[in-house]
């Protein structure tokens, strides 16, 4: 009952925000507006797009690395199935669906593959707010000037995002380099806890922060940085080509502040990010960037469109090579999340 009331509130949500984006549109103008967008740029976003899963398949390796050999081919496909699972499914089931199937096939410990994938999203979080303090301190044409409320609330918003986000860090090079502090702290439940799920607490969490073990090097941690970098400039640069197919001028680097906002969008619980996405650009092409309404919630569309069709087929497609389709996919994420991730490993 829990699970179908939360489904109903993630589809009004979804609902919700859609009819947020819409609710000034002309949907005749919409898809005139759409057709007649330059097929090259689009053509040339998508296949950015594309790009992005490449350069998370090989950051992941170097993630993985001190755990044990990974190949790139599996930890394209696993990444690509993730991220469309979490496209088609609500609860971002694809975080678990993709380091399982990861583990499973190169034979490495879940749960330290599954601490990866938060280091992962640390690593984009921080990578993200770098590109924005690029454009607040060094690109910025006169932004705040525009929408000085939208502006105030994103930067102030990024700075404290920013301090948790170094705290958070700090906090994992800590537990990482010395695990058995957070072993200390767990024995510390004896008396409240059964011992024995203590024990177990214990043993998952020196595994869990093998994960971490690429961070105990600054040199590899550096390196993870490095290797964000191109990951995300290859997220930004479909952010700038879809809005200049359609006549919408924004420079480069304001490709910066737009990935931001479809940060923030993102993060709104729907599948596929519907509604959330599309308002998070909508606002930012059109405050910042003086786009009409229509053409923005066009150009809206298309760069979802193309963010998440073709990333959904070719999921779907390694999904049946693997032998699962979405409701097995779904059942072995809920098995994963309720048993112990080793015990599942065949």
């Amino acid at each position: 009952m829990r699970a179908s009331i939360k489904t109903v509130v993630i589809l009004l949500l979804a609902i919700g925000l859609l009819a947020l984006f819409l609710r000034h549109a002309n949907l005749s103008q919409v898809w005139a507006e759409i057709i007649h967008g330059r097929g090259d740029l689009i053509v040339a976003a998508t296949a950015g797009v594309a790009s992005t899963y490449g350069f998370r398949a090989l950051r992941w390796q170097y993630l993985l690395a001190p755990i044990g050999t990974t190949h790139f081919a599996p930890a394209f496909r696993t990444t690509v199935i993730g991220f469309a699972a979490s496209s088609l499914l609500p609860a971002r089931i694809g975080e678990v669906l993709r380091p399982y199937l990861l583990a499973r096939r190169e034979r490495l410990s879940f749960t330290a593959t599954f601490a990866t994938i938060l280091l992962e999203r640390l690593l984009d979080l921080i990578t993200v707010l770098l590109l924005l303090a690029s454009f607040v301190l060094v690109f910025d044409p006169g932004m705040s000037k525009a929408a000085p409320r939208i502006y105030s609330a994103v930067t102030l918003g990024a700075l404290g995002v920013a301090v948790l986000s170094l705290l958070t860090l700090g906090a994992v090079i800590l537990l990482s380099g010395h695990p058995e502090r957070l072993a200390k702290l767990l024995d510390g439940l004896r008396g409240h806890v059964p011992d024995r799920m203590v024990d177990k607490m214990i043993s998952l969490s020196r595994t869990f922060l093998e994960g971490f073990a690429v961070i105990r090097s600054p040199g590899r941690l550096l390196n993870a940085m490095l290797l964000s970098l191109p990951l995300w400039i290859s997220i930004a640069v479909p952010i700038w080509l879809v809005p200049t197919a359609y006549g919408i001028a924004v420079p480069f680097s304001g490709s910066f502040l737009l990935t931001a906002l479809l940060v923030i969008g993102v993060a709104v619980p729907t599948p596929g990010a519907v509604g959330g996405f599309h308002e998070a650009f909508r606002i930012g092409v059109t405050v910042f960037y003086g786009a009409p309404n229509d053409k923005a919630v066009g150009a809206a569309i298309v760069l979802h469109a193309i963010s998440v069709i073709p990333v959904t087929i070719a999921g779907l497609l390694f999904m049946m090579q693997e032998g699962l389709n979405l409701g097995r996919a779904r059942r072995l994420a809920g098995d994963v999340r309720a048993g112990t991730p080793e015990g599942l490993l065949p």
